[in-house]
């Protein structure tokens, strides 16, 4: 429920006992309370509440302290309307939703969580974000090595990276990040599951050779191999690597403790078992469905 709704009601519903008012007018809570209460809500939730209820909670809202996270995750998780979402107007309004709260940020902007984007607001991003330390643009086919460059050189920071589903970006992009985040442990480079790219090649907004990767996964296990060794977390879901590629990727990479391989169809249970084995400090692995796989 909003807190709008609270507001409306504190306000129509005053009611005096003795001279004084049981319920308060929220509206008079000092700057630092509403920034408190405001902190709890997601981004989604204070543009859709708080900002709508008066100038004061607007203002506060815009407060740079709670403009250094957007993550917009949860709204695309609950959203069904997919289809809309890989049209340039849908794209043009995540682009200036995030150009908006980097401003709020005053340039403190340290964790991004979007879909959709394009090389316009990430670009926004690097040349003004330089603390930038969490980033997941999954599934945004306009974002190509023009800001992912940017970001690799004036983010130095950066601990996350999320290209999940987001085919433009080219492993010379993960390259570049790799070279110049020597800070980055988590990398999730999952890819569609057939069935999604089934109903996205009835979407007219998407190009159909933007759904063709069947070369990404060994390519993608070299370049990570040899620029990201650093890594602790990987996420590879529907990857085509093989069991080649995949031994060079465990050997190069061995502090990794988590590695998500499900969906990787090429993969056999020997060739994993091998691979993992020169990871002495893995905690978890999620493997495919050896049982599902179809060799080709």
């Amino acid at each position: 429920m909003r807190l709008g709704f609270y507001v409306s009601r504190t306000r129509s519903a005053e009611t005096t006992k003795m001279g004084s008012t049981l319920h308060p007018d929220w509206t008079e809570l000092i700057r630092e309370c509403l920034i408190d209460i405001f902190s709890r809500l997601s981004m989604g939730k204070r543009w859709n509440g708080p900002m709508l209820v008066c100038k004061k909670w607007m203002n506060v809202c815009q407060d740079t302290s709670l403009n250094t996270v957007l993550d917009l995750e949860s709204e695309f998780l609950t959203s069904t309307n997919t289809t809309y979402w890989w049209s340039p107007e849908f794209e043009e309004k995540v682009d200036t939703t995030i150009r908006s709260v980097v401003d709020q940020s005053q340039g403190e902007l340290r964790e991004l969580r979007v879909r959709h984007c394009t090389n316009q607001s990430l670009s926004y991003v690097a040349e003004r974000c330089p603390n930038l330390e969490v980033l997941w643009v999954k599934y945004s086919p306009k974002v190509t090595i023009e800001s992912m460059k940017k970001i690799a050189l004036n983010c130095p920071k950066l601990k996350e990276l999320d290209i999940s589903c987001s085919y433009e970006i080219s492993c010379e992009c993960m390259e570049l990040v790799g070279t110049n985040c020597k800070n980055l442990q988590v990398l999730k480079r999952n890819l569609m599951q057939p069935s999604e790219v089934a109903r996205l090649r009835r979407y007219a907004y998407v190009k159909k050779q933007y759904l063709s990767v069947e070369t990404l996964g060994n390519v993608d296990a070299y370049t990570i191999g040899r620029h990201m060794h650093q890594l602790k977390h990987l996420e590879l879901r529907n990857s085509t690597l093989t069991d080649k590629a995949f031994a060079h990727l465990c050997k190069r990479c061995s502090d990794l403790e988590y590695l998500d391989l499900v969906g990787s169809s090429y993969l056999t249970s020997v060739g994993v078992a091998n691979g993992t084995s020169s990871l002495k400090n893995l905690k978890e692995i999620k493997k495919p469905d050896f049982a599902a796989t179809v060799f080709y």
